[in-house]
């Protein structure tokens, strides 16, 4: 959904030019990807702490720790991809400081109320765009995503979000390919039948009015 766009009068320079020269010490090559990358690893970062203040917290340390690491970027993967795994990384402790009962990880299956697939899901009808204007609607997808597992959330925002490969995705969460599939499946599904609550309840509530 998000394509990486280069910021307006910006010249397109290959990323692993800019990795390279970076190394060589070059610090307004890593300023390059920094601009090129810090809102998208931002909207990732807020999807997982669901903090506009972790978000900026976890761009910065995670920037940072890119920086002083840079040397170990083999270039096996796009800088971009091994970037999100460091912010994920990153966003995943802020969860844990602020929840220290209970583990956050990835890595673990995921399994909630609504983990069974749903065999049908209502359609929408009205059409919701017929309902509300994009700025509502973009507001129901940020909120309803907010409230996905943060395993399943984590993929969706990667993958449908973001616009990540799945062999990307599950490069920068250290998941296997089959497990990413099976997680933005069940992100998929529970998002739609989330969402079809959501407007079949408005829906139902107009109508009392």
């Amino acid at each position: 959904m998000n394509a990486i766009q280069p910021r307006v009068g910006e010249p397109v320079i290959p990323e692993m030019e800019l990795v390279q020269a970076a190394k060589r010490g070059d610090v307004a090559a890593f300023e390059d990807l920094v601009r090129r990358y810090d809102r998208n690893v931002f909207r990732i970062a807020q999807h997982i702490t669901q903090n506009r203040e972790d978000a900026e917290d976890v761009v910065q340390d995670a920037f940072l720790k890119a920086y002083e690491n840079l040397e170990q970027f083999q270039g096996q993967s796009k800088f971009y991809t091994w970037l999100v795994r460091i912010a994920v990384n990153e966003a995943l402790m802020k969860l844990r400081k602020r929840r220290p009962e209970r583990t956050v990880s990835l890595d673990e299956e995921v399994k909630t109320e609504d983990d069974s697939l749903p065999r049908e899901v209502a359609d929408w009808s009205p059409n919701p765009e017929q309902q509300y204007t994009q700025a509502e609607l973009r507001d129901i997808l940020t909120r309803t995503i907010q409230g996905l597992p943060p395993g399943f959330r984590t993929v969706f925002v990667l993958r449908d979000v973001e616009g990540l490969s799945t062999e990307e995705t599950a490069e920068a969460l250290d998941l296997s390919i089959p497990a990413v599939k099976s997680r933005l499946l069940r992100a998929r599904l529970q998002l739609r039948e989330r969402l079809s609550r959501y407007f079949q309840k408005r829906e139902s509530g107009d109508g009392n009015k």
